[in-house]
Order: C-alpha cells, then structure tokens, then sequence
C-alpha cells in the first residue's frame, strides 16, 4: 500500500477503534461492573479475529489489512508508552520509599511462586506436541512459562487503581511499586531466555545493564535537572509550548532508550513520569496529555494485540483441560502468593486481598511477552491461544474481585488522580 492508502486506513481503523472502545467500554461498565480499561482490552479482541474476522472476514480484513498493522502498532506503542508517562506523573516516590521492603516481598512472592507452578507443570506441558517448539529445552521452556504466569497487567493495574482514586493509598502505592518490580523482573527473564535461544548473552547484558542504569540516571539526577520546569511554571502560571516540547521529546527519547536496550517502552515513559517536577507542574501537563491519550492511543494498543488473538484455536478437550490446568495454577501462584507476602509485611485483609487481586491480572503486558514468544518461535499457535485465555480471564476476575473485598466505589469521575490527594476530572467523566 502507498503512504496515501495508508493514511486512508490509518484514519478509518482509528474511527472504528475509538467507537468500538467506547461502546464496548460502556457495556462493560453498565453490565458486568468492569472498568472502562477491561472493556477497551474486550474491545480489541472483537476487532480482531476472534469476533469481527471470524463472522467478517472481509470486512475485517478491509478495516485492519496487514499492510497496515505496522502503522497501528507504532500507535499502540506510543499510546501505552504516554500512559504510563502520565501514571508515572502521579506516582509519589516518597510513598514507594516507605512501603519499598513491602513492595518488594510482594514482587519477589508473586515471582517466585509462578516460577515454582512453571518447574512443576513444564514437563507435562513439552509432552503435548505443538505447545512449545521442539527445539526449546525444558530449561527455556520453564523460564518462558514462568515469566508468563507471574507477569502484571501493570498499565491496566495503574488505570484501574487510577479509575477508583486510590493512587495515594496504602493499597495504590504498593500495588503499583511491587507491578513495577514484578514487570521489570519479568522482561528481564524473557531476555535470558531470548538470549539462550540464540540471540547471545550480550542480549541479557544489554537490557539488564541498560535498564539498570537508566533508571538510576533518570530517577537521581532527574529530578534536579528538571525541577526548573516546575518553577518556570510557578513563576508564569502556565506551562508553555517550550515546556510541553520538552517533556514530550525527553518522553519519545526515554521511550526509545528502554526499547534499545531490550526491555519495554513503559518502563521508559514511567521512570520519566515519576523523575518530572510534583504539583502543579505534573497536573497541568496530564490535564493536557491525558485526554488525547486515553481516547485515542490507548485503545489502538489495546486493538493491535485484539488482532493477533486467535481464540477459537482452544477448541479441543485435552486443550481445554490444559487451558483450566494452566488457568488454575497461575490464579493460586500469583494471586495467592502476592495476598500471603502482603499479609507477612503487615497489610491487613482487604488491603491484602485487594493487592492479591490486583497483581493476578495479566492483561495486554502478557499478551505482549506471548506475541514475542509466537514470533520468535518459543511457543506454537495453539499454547499461544491457551496463554490468551488465562490472560483475559485473569484480567476479567481482576475488578469484581478487588471490588468484592474493598468495596463498590464510583468510579468514572475520578480521571488520573494528581498523586496528592484529589483527583481532577478527566476523560472518564460523566461515564466516558
């Protein structure tokens, strides 16, 4: 296709996908109880071929043509990578420093135990043919399972943490930390494994070495170095072209810096989020970030790993018994693991059973380790498809359980919460 036909498409996927995420998004709302996040992650598998291509083929080869999906994924990444720029804008690090030993035995918890599941079931899983490729020994195959099972939905964490206003809780703040390190711990496996599958170790040294200095660049010098743009914007009361500009290019080069070191543009954009100047600078920049964001990047990430799920592969009953098998282990791994560390560091209960529920959601941050795993070939469509579903089962348990345990609370008004206490209204208003 020429860039002229491209842009045609481009313009109409992105009508099709706002629609979709929104009408989906309310339903989900209105009839399950779900956050408008999991609707738009349902709404990206209707668009794809588990719904739309299956009873549309053509029509949804016409709308989403795979000429065009590099342009989409260039948006999704872009969308999810803002998204968590601007949780990263809310994020109070004086909170993560007092809770970070509890952040971190959740993290470890909730690594560990999924690894443990990945020892045991691996064996029994290479003996299904077509599930891992045959080259992959039992080795790569446990380290690809367990990063897989212990994975966070970490954006979709964020968001529904974010939904509900309780980014400056106890319960927020350590969800968040403990998603942060548990999703850092988990690329970083991914890479050796990668690594050991043939792309060499200087891929493992490489990300862990990058990322790791990265952070610290970023996280100790860049607080200092950016804290003039707080006070310019104290002194004229606005934030400017000038100061916009630059948050935004040091957003696509921190973006840039996380994907060429091997891990994920996410990681990028938060770290960035968090080292940029507190109070009336950071809200004034997600007030204007926000909403373009929300509305219109997102869901394209939401819609380009939609295409890619194939769900009407996990159709046969040994497949299916696989699929519970595997469903119910990572439930137990993760989610029991993460409520028994918090438990153990003092949380009580509900703040325990909350983060429990939190931290067993997978979403689209597992979908993203799985499609790396399809296409350098360490898992086969049909595990590909089986991996798909505890993802989104998990993510669809997430919301009714944390609101089980912590209570129904109005959700829809409350937009990106300024880190400080009160929230400003954003793009969820009035039911958006």
């Amino acid at each position: 296709m020429s860039p002229a036909q491209l842009s045609v498409i481009f313009f109409l996927e992105l009508f099709v996908i706002i629609a979709t995420c929104r009408f989906v998004g309310w339903l989900a709302r209105r009839f399950l109880g779900q956050p408008q996040v999991v609707g738009e992650m349902m709404a990206g598998v209707v668009l794809g071929p588990s719904l739309l291509g299956l009873f549309a083929p053509s029509l949804q080869a016409t709308i989403f043509p795979p000429e065009a999906r590099g342009v989409l994924y260039v948006a999704a990444q872009l969308g999810v990578g803002l998204y968590m720029f601007l949780v990263g804008l809310g994020f109070r690090s004086d909170e993560f420093r007092t809770r970070i030993m509890s952040a971190g035995v959740v993290s470890l918890s909730g690594i560990a135990a999924p690894f443990l599941v990945a020892i045991l079931m691996t064996p029994w899983l290479m003996g299904h043919p077509g599930l891992f490729a045959p080259q992959l020994t039992v080795m790569q195959a446990t380290l690809f399972l367990g990063a897989c099972i212990s994975i966070t939905a970490f954006p979709m964490l964020a968001r529904i943490i974010h939904e509900r206003g309780l980014s400056d809780s106890p319960l927020g703040m350590l969800a968040l930390a403990a998603g942060a390190i548990d999703d850092a711990g988990a690329w970083i496996i991914l890479a050796i494994v990668l690594a050991t599958f043939g792309d060499g170790p200087l891929v493992v040294v490489k990300a862990v070495s990058g990322a790791s200095i990265f952070a610290l660049v970023v996280l100790w010098l860049g607080p200092r170095l950016l804290a003039p743009l707080g006070r310019r914007l104290e002194r004229t009361g606005t934030l400017g072209e000038l100061e916009l500009a630059i948050a935004l290019g040091l957003f696509m080069l921190a973006a840039f810096t996380m994907d060429w070191v091997g891990m994920h543009a996410v990681f990028g954009g938060f770290l960035l989020g968090v080292a940029m100047p507190k109070g009336r600078f950071s809200d004034t920049l997600r007030h204007q970030l926000e909403p373009f964001t929300v509305i219109v990047l997102l869901p394209c990430f939401f819609t380009f790993s939609g295409l890619n799920t194939q769900l009407f592969l996990v159709s046969d009953s040994s497949l299916v018994f696989v699929s519970l098998a595997i469903l119910a282990a990572s439930i137990l791994a993760k989610g029991g693991a993460c409520w028994a560390a918090a438990r153990l560091t003092g949380q009580d209960g509900r703040t325990a059973l909350g983060i429990g529920a939190l931290m067993n959601a997978r979403g689209l941050m597992e979908l993203i380790i799985i499609n790396i795993g399809l296409q350098r070939g360490l898992v086969g469509p049909t595990f590909f498809a089986i991996l798909v579903v505890m993802t989104i089962l998990t993510t669809l348990m997430a919301a009714p359980l944390f609101e089980l345990v912590q209570g129904r609370q109005p959700h829809g008004r409350q937009g990106l919460t300024t880190g400080l206490g009160a929230p400003h209204a954003g793009p969820h208003e009035n039911g958006s």
